[in-house]
């Protein structure tokens, strides 16, 4: 399954990543190197995810934790995320534990 991630710049400067097909292995630690180059405002559109595992939903869940936007995120993904943030069960893109 292959990942794509397009990067749009907003009329107010943020930055929206729309990720396009499966995150998965080694596509987390692409997204999060794309994620941790942004110095501006950034949001995630997820509309065209289709598939993701564990260490996709713990990243989702600890950059929406770190001030991450995640746009048109399905239902099944969204609960998946909630869950995992409320677990205790993400780290921040610093590696800190959330509170």
């Amino acid at each position: 399954m292959s990942c794509k991630i397009e990067r749009l710049l907003e009329s107010n400067n943020s930055v929206v990543l729309r990720v396009i097909g499966g995150i998965q292995g080694t596509h987390v630690d692409t997204l999060k190197e794309v994620l941790g180059r942004e110095k501006e405002t950034v949001a995630l559109d997820l509309q065209e995810v289709n598939l993701v595992d564990r260490q996709a939903v713990k990243l989702l869940a600890a950059s929406e934790a770190g001030g991450v936007e995640l746009r048109n995120c399905p239902s099944y993904l969204r609960e998946w995320v909630s869950r995992t943030r409320h677990s205790g069960l993400t780290r921040s893109l610093t590696g800190q534990e959330e509170n």
